[in-house]
């Protein structure tokens, strides 16, 4: 019988395994001093923070918290309520200048622009994606606009504008990933990779960007089970009680909206299952859909891992040659 049980774990066990891979992978295979995590206030990056201080010591750890023009401001004061919660050292390094500097948000307004002309100062957007739920839905992304009196609009992106506006928004990712780098460069230490496993498997990150890292003590680990392990590590309960969120663009967005297209608890299960060889018959009770909607998640959860793979590869090569 499938259950949300399966996903279950012991959180001491867990967190122990990876206290000691954090330590072999960073003291032994990396040969380095620490560890730097670019904490966002949301409790994937809080989880990897409190992991690193209990397996490097408190005073081997370096949180950077990393606004830009449309970050939310609870994103600051949660990443700050993980530093003060571990006592480890930290830095607030703005990236908004890097970001205006190299067109970020130019290139942004003048995708937004070939949709919504009137788009300017004050305004906001976000992106989203149909719901999976809405059947054999067409996998095209939407921009919705606010102007500065309140009013929304939405539309469907034409193809080059959403690749314009996300090649934009992904100078964001890389931006804190340069900063990560350099920290951890100064300081001999190792950068820590904060995806978890549902984020890993689907290619919810940014490739040199998010999805850049030394180590990725979480990537084994279901969004379900990272939240378990924040509360057995103490993460303070306000970041456990978030929303997941991308804090990519100056609308408020969660992650359901912008790609996942159901909520994680939903999602883990069914990734679980797909991967299990569970039917949809088995999996609809518990995941609270029908047997067609599940089957829909099942080949978007396909879907999206091939269309993604050219985030995990490595640099191809002409011929292979000798690893150092």
């Amino acid at each position: 019988m499938f259950s949300k049980h399966v996903l279950a774990i012991d959180a001491e066990a867990v967190a122990r395994e990876a206290e000691h891979a954090i330590r072999e992978h960073v003291l032994g295979d990396l040969k380095r001093r620490g560890a730097v995590i670019g904490v966002s206030g949301g409790v994937d990056s809080a989880v990897v923070a409190f992991l690193c201080a209990r397996a490097l010591g408190r005073q081997k750890v370096l949180c950077l918290l990393m606004p830009e023009r449309d970050s939310s401001s609870d994103s600051l004061r949660l990443g700050h309520q993980v530093v003060e919660a571990l006592g480890v050292a930290s830095a607030v390094e703005d990236i908004g200048p890097t970001l205006t500097a190299a067109g970020c948000y130019t290139r942004q307004d003048e995708a937004i622009r070939r949709l919504f002309p009137d788009y300017g100062e004050g305004w906001r957007c976000k992106v989203s994606l149909p719901s999976l739920l809405d059947g054999e839905r067409l996998n095209v992304s939407r921009l919705t606009v606010e102007s500065p009196s309140g009013e929304v609009r939405s539309a469907r992106m034409p193809l080059d504008v959403y690749l314009q506006l996300i090649a934009a928004t992904n100078f964001k990712q890389r931006a804190r990933k340069m900063m990560e780098y350099y920290h951890a460069d100064r300081l001999h230490y190792a950068v820590a990779g904060t995806p978890n496993r549902l984020e890993y498997d689907q290619g919810f990150f940014v490739k040199q960007g998010d999805g850049a890292a030394d180590f990725k003590p979480i990537a084994h680990l279901y969004k379900t089970q990272v939240y378990a392990l924040a509360a057995h590590l103490g993460v303070p309960e306000e970041i456990r009680r978030r929303p997941p969120t991308t804090d990519t663009f100056s609308l408020p967005q969660t992650q359901e909206e912008f790609f996942f297209a159901l909520p994680y608890e939903a999602m883990d299960l069914c990734l679980y299952a797909h991967d299990h060889r569970f039917t949809p018959r088995e999996v609809a009770p518990t995941v609270g859909l029908t047997e067609a909607q599940t089957e829909h998640v099942f080949k978007d959860i396909a879907a999206k891992r091939r269309t993604t793979r050219y985030l995990h590869l490595p640099p191809l090569k002409v011929q292979s040659v000798q690893e150092v």
